[in-house]
């Protein structure tokens, strides 16, 4: 059945979450990240990876299922939804000790060629209700088709422009993926989709095996953009792309670092088979 775009402009339910060191330190520690300002407990300032927004987005993604209109999406289309592109906004670091509360809104409906494209605002706020960080997220239900007028209720940001992308230059760096990987980041981010860790539930969805979450692909990608360029997590402000291909375990990523500008850095992360599974890739950072 197809998706009814009288959902645009509705919000999912409010979510809040003690983030506390060890959820900030377990996140990192599944992406063999040791960054100091992960796990330095007693600096007092425990600081989150700059990804870290998707564990407290992913129940807000999951209830927008369930608002009003949404039930002419029966749950095998609802199976074919993929995570197709993030662009992550980052007002300041998340630090341990912190309840922050995370909202979805739904921006967007519209019917392309795969199927049904929704796009979602995520906000996360402090408990003075200030800003932390905002999400738009693009996920498409591959074969399905859109009731209704097709709109938008916001225009989402611009990604930032690249005056030059290199190719023969560009730098590469590899990345190992463990073969236990999806089943660390699953349980370390609270992030549970069985695709990605339960073999029999994979192979029933067409795929050739458990994959690695998208965001894992990601935030490893982003570990080492941040180790090779910019430094420091906290100076990380943006972040986004589109995701495009699988990744199976074990295997070994290539991040290619496309384009360096001041403040921002363009890449691209490969799969073991040279496919882009991260594609149009870029970190802005003050």
């Amino acid at each position: 059945m197809p998706l009814n775009s009288t959902i645009v402009g509705q919000r999912s339910k409010s979510f809040t979450h003690d983030v506390d060191a060890r959820w900030i330190m377990a996140y990192a520690a599944s992406l063999g990240d040791t960054q100091t300002a992960y796990f330095d407990t007693q600096s007092g300032t425990v600081i989150a990876h700059p990804l870290f927004p998707v564990c407290l987005e992913w129940p807000v993604i999951l209830d927008c299922a369930t608002v009003p209109g949404s039930e002419t999406v029966t749950p095998d289309e609802r199976a074919r939804s993929v995570h197709a592109a993030h662009d992550l906004h980052i007002v300041r670091p998340i630090r341990a000790g912190e309840k922050l509360t995370t909202q979805a809104t739904i921006i967007g409906i519209n019917q392309i060629r795969p199927g049904a494209a929704q796009t979602l605002r995520l906000d996360t706020t402090d408990e003075a209700g200030e800003l932390v960080c905002r999400t738009y997220q693009l996920s498409i239900s591959r074969g399905v088709d859109v009731l209704g007028e097709v709109h938008t209720s916001e225009t989402t940001p611009e990604p930032p422009r690249f005056e030059s992308v290199e190719e023969d230059n560009a730098c590469r760096i590899q990345i190992p993926v463990a073969a236990g990987i999806a089943h660390t980041y699953t349980e370390c981010a609270r992030i549970w989709n069985p695709i990605h860790t339960d073999r029999q539930i994979a192979l029933a969805a067409g795929l050739p095996d458990i994959i690695l979450h998208g965001t894992a692909t990601l935030a490893l990608a982003v570990s080492r953009l941040v180790d090779e360029v910019v430094g420091s997590p906290e100076r990380v402000r943006r972040i986004g792309g589109r995701f495009s291909a699988m990744v199976l375990m074990p295997s070994v990523l290539t991040l290619v670092i496309q384009a360096r500008q001041p403040g921002m850095v363009g890449f691209c992360v490969l799969n073991n088979d040279g496919q882009t599974a991260f594609s149009n890739g870029f970190l802005c950072f003050d």
